[in-house]
């Protein structure tokens, strides 16, 4: 492994749900046989926990607007006479007797008995008062012109509509649907007269959101809350790492431990020197790794799991630095140390062209995002792209890049990242020509995009990696600290599901996975006998992580799932 000095830059080594609660509720609440029919319930009043006003321990969910949203929810689901049934025999209705008619009266069509009665709703806010009206009174003015009443609909649109003083601009687009039926059109006017219902349903809808939610509760608001409290929960757990699809209402949702990559599965012998660096496919179905040895491995990742060698890819005459999977991983480039660039065939590995400059050596390569030209950092600190021919069409001269240097280019191909001076690192912009920099505290070792390209995971000198936000101006979001480096380029991911989690190498010989919102450590993985250099996250499998490491060795690491299954067992999974 190539040591450095601290003081030099770090080299690239070199249906009944109701029915049901009812049932569960009151088998708890007594030792004798309970009927779950519905004459039996009809006849019992509800159980709830609380002082009578309030339900829940903790007093603070009012029970009849806990009981309105519930009303709200069986019919929206088109439980009709379940909702009524609980209106009924709870004694709180989901709507007041005003706003019932209210809402029959747009639903009939009776735009002056609607507008009358939304006054008597008792509003304090006259602006929402005036924009129901304006609601109310536009749907009658359009349904005037469909029905060819245009003079009724030019007083309606001057005497009722104007004098409200709501959305002008609107107004104007009225008053044009008198003279042009495609403006008619264009704000909503059908021909077909089924179109009527619909339209007033959907008058219905606006109004909704416009009101106060105490006067109309808000469409799906149950399933909302349960919506919420699931991401709190999801948010809240550290290990999270499952899809959403395991998700329960039954009980608190709590990822343990086991859900993370943290046992060995396989450990991969096939290069005879120090293994650099590996990266995993787009797709997860492969796995390429490059050595000091001067070459680079293909591995394909089998169905079960099991990983297994495709190809060894030789040429190089000096160690390989990195490899870069093309967009549709049918190819990959290898970068050899201040050298050449390779790119090869995934499937027959062939190498199909050597990239090179003379007098100057290649030191980091990628692709374009349409797969149909690659890029790469030189020795002379400046950047060149080519296309798959091997003809040169840009070169940015200049301090662009360093000798040490990562790059990558955001999937758009608009921006071009690299190492530009030690402490720093340059966003160049390809069409604006317009440069960001991050400025670091201290000498910038490596670096990793986000897969959504609004992240940069940088690794730093001092055994610090921060994550910095780069959307708009660069903005330094967290700091990951416990893992080791002294010497060597040490390089760090993004991995898990939504990319939760941070992993990093370690000269200590272990791997390191902190949660990524909280920068808290979660693990320190022992298993290598020499200093992990380089670590990648299966894109298409949230529970498989490889690292490479000194000792000419690469662990596929995975589920734990003795502890795993013991563990759901416990908690009633099956």
């Amino acid at each position: 492994m190539a040591v450095i000095e601290d003081s030099e830059p770090p080299l690239k080594r070199v249906k009944g749900p109701l029915e049901e609660s009812k049932c569960l509720s009151e088998e708890h609440s007594t030792a004798e046989p309970v009927s779950c029919s519905l004459g039996d319930q009809m006849a019992r009043p509800l159980t709830f926990q609380g002082d009578g006003e309030t339900v829940g321990s903790q007093g603070v969910v009012k029970k009849s607007e806990f009981i309105k949203i519930i009303t709200k929810a069986l019919y929206s689901l088109g439980y009709d006479k379940s909702g009524a049934l609980l209106e009924e025999e709870s004694g709180i209705p989901l709507h007041s007797s005003v706003v019932n008619r209210f809402m029959r009266q747009v639903t009939d069509g009776k735009w002056d008995d609607s507008v009358a009665i939304l006054h008597m709703i008792g509003l304090s806010d006259e602006t929402i008062v005036k924009s129901a009206s304006f609601l109310i009174l536009e749907q009658k003015f359009l349904e005037l012109l469909k029905m060819e009443k245009v003079t009724a609909a030019l007083d309606t649109l001057r005497n009722e509509i104007v004098p409200l003083h709501v959305n002008l601009n609107h107004v104007h687009e009225l008053a044009a649907c008198i003279i042009s039926p495609l403006q008619c059109v264009r704000v909503g006017i059908s021909g077909q007269d089924t179109e009527v219902t619909k339209s007033r349903s959907k008058i219905l809808e606006k109004l909704q959101k416009l009101l106060p939610a105490a006067v109309m509760i808000p469409e799906k608001r149950l399933e909302h809350l349960v919506e919420r409290a699931l991401d709190v929960q999801r948010g809240a757990c550290m290990f999270h790492n499952t899809s959403d699809s395991d998700l329960s209402l039954y009980s608190d949702h709590q990822c343990g431990k086991n859900h993370i990559p943290s046992q060995t599965l396989q450990i991969l012998q096939a290069h005879n020197d120090e293994v650099w660096f590996l990266q995993f496919s787009h797709n997860g179905k492969y796995l390429a790794s490059s050595s000091k040895d001067q070459s680079a491995i293909i591995w394909e990742v089998k169905e079960n799991g099991q990983v297994s060698l495709k190809h060894t890819l030789c040429g190089h005459q000096k160690p390989v630095l990195s490899v870069s999977w093309s967009p549709d991983d049918c190819q990959i480039l290898t970068c050899g140390l201040e050298e050449v660039i390779r790119r090869w065939d995934v499937c027959s590995g062939e190498c199909l062209l050597v990239y090179e400059k003379s007098g100057v050596g290649l030191i980091s390569c990628g692709w374009f995002p349409d797969g149909k030209g690659i890029f790469a950092g030189m020795t002379d600190r400046s950047i060149c792209l080519w296309d798959l021919d091997g003809r040169e069409l840009e070169c940015w001269k200049g301090q662009r890049t360093l000798r040490t240097s990562d790059m990558a280019i955001t999937d758009d191909g608009k921006r071009i990242i690299s190492i530009c001076r030690e402490s720093a690192i340059l966003l160049l912009d390809r069409e604006a020509k317009f440069e960001r920099l991050i400025e670091e505290v201290d000498m910038i070792t490596s670096f990793s995009l986000s897969k959504d390209n609004k992240f940069l995971l940088v690794n730093l000198i001092n055994q610090e990696i921060h994550l910095w936000s780069i959307e708009g101006d660069p903005k330094l979001m967290s700091r990951y600290k416990g893992h080791k480096r002294t010497r060597f380029v040490i390089r760090s991911c993004f991995g898990g599901l939504g990319q939760a989690f941070i992993a990093s190498g370690s000269e200590d010989s272990q791997v390191y996975i902190w949660h990524r919102c909280s920068a808290e450590l979660l693990f320190a993985l022992p298993g290598h006998s020499g200093a992990v250099n380089c670590v990648s996250w299966n894109p298409a499998n949230r529970h498989m992580l490889a690292s490479s490491s000194d000792d000419q060795t690469i662990r596929i690491w995975g589920l734990d799932h003795f502890n795993l299954k013991h563990r759901d067992h416990c908690n009633g999974r099956s």
